[in-house]
């Protein structure tokens, strides 16, 4: 099996945030799937189960800066797992995907929590958020909470399509 953690803050007031991006990335792919989210408190996460490709996704239900909680609990449980993260990454130009075997936390705080709780020895899947002018306008805070511009949003379904792709390989 293999567990496919998309990083995102839980509330609709999130929805279309560049910090969600990895939630809209696992919405997506479930929604092409047909896939149902169920709530597993026990693992402080939304999970839903695509059983023709041996997937679980899950969606962590604490905040962004603690989702190693979250990853911490659904790999306990699926000890023999296979795990990928999906997480957003402003210091990526806007949807360029990048994907690590393993690596540093590049100042994600997502990831500072899994390494935290898990160790860095994780495969992750960063996407690009990147646009420097508003970043620099709003700041990292306000700029990762910021939804995506007009042209950015037009551009999602292409970029999500890649994802899914990924993903179901």
């Amino acid at each position: 099996m293999k567990i496919i953690v998309g990083f995102g803050n839980p509330g609709n007031q999130y929805n279309f945030t560049r910090h969600n991006f990895g939630f809209l990335a696992l919405d997506f792919y479930a929604k092409v799937h047909k896939l149902t989210w169920v709530e597993k408190p026990r693992m402080k996460a939304l999970v839903a189960q695509d059983s023709e490709n041996d997937l679980l996704l899950v969606k962590p239900q604490t905040f962004y800066n603690e989702v190693g909680q979250s990853v911490q609990a659904v790999t306990s449980f699926y000890k023999d797992a296979d795990l990928l993260i999906v997480c957003d990454d402003f210091n990526l130009p806007f949807g360029q995907i990048r994907f690590r075997e393993r690596g540093s936390a590049g100042g994600n705080n997502g990831l500072k929590s899994t390494i935290q709780h898990i160790g860095e020895d994780f495969p992750r899947l960063r996407l690009g958020t990147g646009n420097e002018p508003l970043r620099q306008q709003l700041g990292d805070v306000n700029f990762v909470l910021s939804k995506f511009t007009p042209a950015e949003h037009e551009k999602l379904p292409e970029i999500l399509g890649e994802i899914a792709n990924f993903i179901a390989k």
